[in-house]
């Protein structure tokens, strides 16, 4: 019982929105002093008590068997019921009683007041602090987009079309959201353990970093970024967008787990391209969700393991009208094997194909 109602609450907690009310909670929690509700509660209590005393005195007793002390406390019981708004009006019947009354209603209408004020305050600065920057994602199995360029720009475009799923968060140093809707937005540093906390690091599938400008310093930072994750999120994977091609041996050393040179992937493309025309459309169109064929990463179905790479792509071709480009085994890429490369179990395969259809996408999933 006790592990199903655990289970439950992580469920919860899992939630995004439910994350995201629990950090704002003990963010307004670390800023309340606990003695002043303690001081609140004990003042509260003994103008109550005062109250039923006063209210014993002025009608007389109304308990034979425990005398005043028992009135007292029968009086003190209506008091608290009168103060939360369910009090019994026939139980005075002096004027000094009616003014009590009066008095312990006015009481119980302020306290509303202050909790009614509580929540819309509560409500207004979690709105606010929201957009703002200023929250925590909740997300579980999510992209992190450390930073912001128009190569961050264009991979939101791409990671909101219907292809993807996969929710994305945004850390900018900015004061509003730079990728619009749809985008969870954390106003911080990309170095900072705190921000990347609040993006959700820990539970991200993968981290995408993206230099602030065309600088060696942005680099510098992208490195520091890289680090950053590796000591917080280690089993996060981290791709990584690099301005000078002589910083990629730091990117390694900073545990970078895939890195892009873009400047060197746009000349060697366009260097392609003008020796055979219409390259870089077919490039782009692979790479490009939406229309045509796009590149999938998928599984290796089991009843293909031990088939060489001719007979892998002729099954999926014939099953799954996809293209096979390549195999991965253990982090190494086999594009053209020799002829004798069969398949072992957990090798995974890139294809290419309108859509994954009954295939089944590559699941990197983080401890």
């Amino acid at each position: 019982m006790k592990g199903r109602l655990r289970r439950r609450i992580g469920g919860l907690v899992a939630v995004p929105i439910f994350a995201r009310l629990g950090f704002h909670l003990r963010r307004l929690a670390g800023d309340i002093n606990p003695s002043f509700f303690l001081r609140l509660f004990l003042g509260l209590t003994t103008l109550v008590l005062v109250a039923a005393i006063l209210v014993a005195l002025a009608e007389g007793p109304r308990d034979t068997v425990g005398g005043f002390l028992g009135s007292v406390g029968k009086s003190f019981y209506w008091a608290v019921t009168v103060v939360m708004g369910s009090g019994d009006a026939s139980y005075v019947t002096t004027v000094p009683g009616f003014i009590i009354s009066w008095l312990l209603v006015a009481i119980g209408v302020a306290i509303v007041g202050i909790i009614t004020a509580t929540l819309v305050g509560f409500v207004i600065d979690f709105i606010l602090k929201e957009g703002q920057g200023m929250g925590a994602s909740g997300y579980r199995d999510h992209i992190v987009v450390c930073g912001w360029n128009s190569t961050a720009r264009e991979l939101i475009t791409e990671l909101s079309t219907d292809e993807y799923t996969t929710k994305v968060v945004v850390i900018h140093d900015a004061e509003k959201n730079p990728a619009g809707r749809g985008v969870y937005f954390i106003n911080g540093d990309i170095t900072s353990a705190e921000d990347l906390g609040r993006a959700g690091i820990e539970d991200a599938m993968a981290a995408i970093i993206c230099p602030a400008d065309a600088s060696n310093d942005a680099d510098m930072r992208s490195i520091l970024c890289c680090l950053a994750i590796e000591a917080i999120a280690p089993q996060v994977r981290t791709v990584v967008e690099v301005n000078n091609p002589g910083h990629v041996d730091h990117f390694h050393r900073a545990n970078a787990d895939e890195v892009v040179v873009t400047s060197r992937i746009a000349s060697r493309l366009l260097a392609r391209s003008s020796l055979y025309p219409g390259l870089a459309e077919i490039v782009t169109d692979m790479v490009s969700g939406g229309t045509g064929s796009e590149l999938y990463r998928v599984a290796i179905p089991d009843n293909c393991v031990g088939l060489s790479l001719d007979e892998l792509s002729a099954h999926l071709r014939s099953e799954h009208s996809a293209t096979l480009l390549g195999v991965n085994r253990d982090g190494v890429a086999y594009v053209n094997p020799p002829s004798d490369f069969r398949l072992e179990k957990g090798d995974d395969a890139v294809v290419v194909a309108e859509s994954l259809g009954t295939l089944a996408p590559l699941k990197l999933q983080h401890d």
